[in-house]
């Protein structure tokens, strides 16, 4: 692994601070002891830790671009440099020890870990309460699970609070102290000179990424993460009538708040597998009816599948390929509405082929007295029974 900062991180060195932090989230869950089966997973995580601490700190990122890698790490040995990126060797407290290794105490292994700590930023640390990160997935049901309504069991692994440290990232026995970098505010302010005049900015404090305090420890089930993953198994209603693409929310849920904070919410996006004979439109099905050549002359009662069982339908005589009838209310419920939808029959007719003697004889006779030259084959009837 290679020491240079920006090469650690995957990053460019023109890369903003978000892109920075980006990279970080996805290098930490990468190297994450817990999760890693690499042999030197410790070391590279505390590498990119390191890397996210210097990148991310403006005065220290330009002496780092100025001075290079070699010359930054004598300078920061000799205690040259006391912000956030002296805390490999800087004493019990330095270097936010007990600090969140994914940046705002979220964590991410896994695809719906990814959203758990993806959206943000990781600026604020564990100084407020804030509500945690809403998760997201999917589940598959089928059409007639979609028409009736249904429970379903739902596996999930995500992210939950620390049972060791509370989420703290730190144990309850470890000594603790007042930030020096930000005083125990949680927050730092810089001022710059510009052409336009003094721009203050103020910032989480990169040392103790907001929490005020620093400490000497770090819980070693999650790593100062403060949330450990876990396997969750949970009952999800679904209504009938549901659609494909269609989220419920399953509230308090998701991830772990920060600070006292309520957990978020678990989205769950529904997906309806096809179905064999029905294609849905919204509340509405439809399906293709077969009719044979004598039911489409001289008119029938059929049976028609829909998915509360099979009714009854007359069809005229003389029906053609090709029109529709529709049976109201056989379709899938409205959903959060009274009511349901149609079913559209679409009429088939399938025409004759490969008749016998005799069954030729008879249509080209009806051919003749119909004044129309047709050309039939053999085995009606069997067409008409394979079609059905």
């Amino acid at each position: 692994m290679s020491e240079d900062f920006y090469e650690v991180l995957g990053v460019s060195r023109d890369a903003s601070e978000d892109e920075i932090k980006q990279a970080y989230r996805k290098k930490a869950a990468e190297y994450h002891p817990d999760v890693s089966d690499d042999p030197n997973a410790e070391e590279k995580f505390k590498q990119v830790k390191k890397a996210k601490e210097v990148l991310t700190d403006e005065e220290q990122r330009r002496a780092y671009d100025q001075m290079g890698h070699e010359r930054f790490e004598q300078a920061e040995k000799r205690g040259g440099f006391d912000g956030g990126a002296g805390g490999a060797g800087g004493g019990p407290f330095g270097g936010g020890a007990g600090g969140d290794p994914f940046g705002g105490g979220a964590g991410g292994m896994g695809d719906i870990f990814e959203q758990f700590f993806g959206g943000g930023g990781g600026g604020g640390g564990r100084g407020g309460a804030r509500q945690g990160a809403d998760l997201r997935t999917s589940l598959t049901i089928t059409m007639e699970e979609a028409y009736q309504g249904v429970t379903k069991q739902l596996n999930i692994t995500r992210p939950e609070q620390c049972p060791d440290c509370d989420g703290s990232g730190h144990p309850p026995s470890a000594d603790s102290e007042t930030c020096p970098q930000c005083n125990g505010r949680g927050q730092e302010t810089t001022v710059r000179q510009t052409p336009l005049g003094r721009v203050q900015q103020t910032r989480t404090c990169s040392r103790c990424e907001g929490e005020g305090t620093l400490y000497d420890e770090t819980c070693s089930t999650c790593g100062g993460e403060g949330v450990t993953r876990e396997d969750a198994s949970l009952e999800v209603e679904i209504p009938g009538g549901i659609d494909s693409g269609q989220t419920l929310r399953m509230e308090r849920e998701g991830a772990p708040g920060e600070g006292g904070g309520p957990n978020g919410d678990l989205l769950v996006e529904i997906q309806v597998e096809d179905h064999p004979e029905f294609d849905r439109d919204g509340a509405d099905l439809h399906y293709t009816l077969p009719v044979s050549f004598p039911q489409a002359v001289f008119g029938d009662t059929v049976e028609i599948p829909t998915l509360d069982g099979k009714v009854e339908m007359d069809l005229d005589a003389g029906v053609q390929s090709g029109e529709t009838r529709r049976l109201r209310g056989k379709g899938m419920p409205r959903l959060q509405r009274r009511g349901q939808g149609d079913l559209l029959v679409h009429v088939q007719v399938v025409t004759p082929q490969n008749l016998n003697e005799e069954q030729r004889e008879a249509l080209e006779a009806f051919a003749e007295a119909s004044d129309e030259d047709l050309s039939v084959d053999q085995s009606f009837f069997e067409k008409i029974k394979s079609s059905f």
